[in-house]
C-alpha cells in the first residue's frame, strides 16, 4: 500500500518523503490555507521542488491540488484544472464527485490530464469514476465518523473495483490513525492519505517503549569488561 501525505506545506513534504518514503501527496483548499501561501504560490513552489528532486512523473510522485471549490459549470473546471495541471506533469487535478465534477473529470482524462475525484461517501459515487478512468478515487472515511458512520463501505469500492476491473487507484482519504491504515491495507487499498503527525503516532506502541526501558536497564547493569 502507498502512502500519501495530505499536506500543502513544502516542509513537511520534503520531511516525509526524505524520512518516511511518502509515495505522492493530496492537498485541499484547508491544506492550502494552514501553508499560509497564495494557491499559486504553493503550486509553482511543489513543482519546483519536484524538479529539483528528480521526481518529475505521474508514476514517481503523483501531487493532488484541488481547484476553486465554487466552480460549478464542467466547462470552467476544465479550464481551471488545465492551467494548474500545466505546472508539474505530477500534478493530478481533484474534482468533487457530481455530475458537472464528473463530466470535467471525464474530458480531462480525454485530454491526458489525470484526476483524483474526491469527496466521495458512497459504492454507487465511486462507481462512475472507475468507468470513466479517473487515476484516482478518494473516498473519505474520517468525517463520516465523526458523524456516526462506519467506514465498511470502503470494502464494497474495492470489491467493486476489482470485480469490473476498474484501473482507478483508490486513496482511502481523512485517515485519523494506525488502525485504520492497517484496516485499510487488510482490505486491498491501494493508498492512504493522512497527515504528518498520525504517519508519526502509527510509528509508535506503548509496548516498543516499555521494552526499550527494560532493554537499556538491562544494557545499563549489565556486568562491563
Amino acid at each position: 500500500m502507498k502512502y500519501f501525505l495530505d499536506s500543502a506545506k513544502l516542509d513537511e513534504i520534503k520531511y516525509a518523503y526524505e524520512n518516511y518514503c511518502i509515495d505522492g501527496v493530496t492537498t485541499n483548499p484547508k491544506h492550502i490555507k494552514l501553508s499560509g501561501k497564495p494557491f499559486m504560490q504553493v503550486v509553482k513552489d511543489i513543482a519546483a521542488w519536484i524538479k529539483e528532486e528528480g521526481l518529475e512523473g505521474m508514476d514517481k510522485f503523483p501531487v493532488s491540488f484541488e481547484i476553486n471549490p465554487h466552480l460549478d459549470k464542467w466547462e470552467e473546471i476544465v479550464e481551471a484544472a488545465k492551467e494548474v495541471a500545466s505546472y508539474s506533469p505530477n500534478y493530478v487535478i481533484k474534482i468533487p464527485c457530481c455530475e458537472q465534477g464528473l463530466i470535467a473529470a471525464k474530458k480531462l482524462e480525454a485530454q491526458g490530464i489525470r484526476t483524483n475525484v474526491t469527496l466521495v461517501f458512497s459504492p454507487s459515487q465511486a462507481i462512475p469514476v472507475g468507468k470513466l478512468g479517473a487515476k484516482f478515487v478518494s473516498p473519505f472515511v474520517g468525517w463520516k465518523e465523526n458523524s456516526g458512520d462506519d467506514a465498511d463501505y470502503i470494502q464494497d469500492i474495492i470489491d467493486i473495483y476489482c470485480n469490473y476491473g476498474f484501473e482507478t487507484e483508490i486513496i482511502v482519504a481523512a485517515v485519523r490513525n494506525g488502525k485504520q491504515i492497517a484496516d485499510f491495507a487488510t482490505m486491498g487499498a491501494d493508498i492512504v492519505t493522512c497527515g504528518l503527525e498520525v504517519y508519526k503516532a502509527s510509528f509508535e506502541h506503548p509496548f516498543t517503549t516499555y521494552g526499550l526501558d527494560v532493554f537499556r536497564d538491562a544494557w545499563d547493569n549489565t556486568a562491563k569488561e
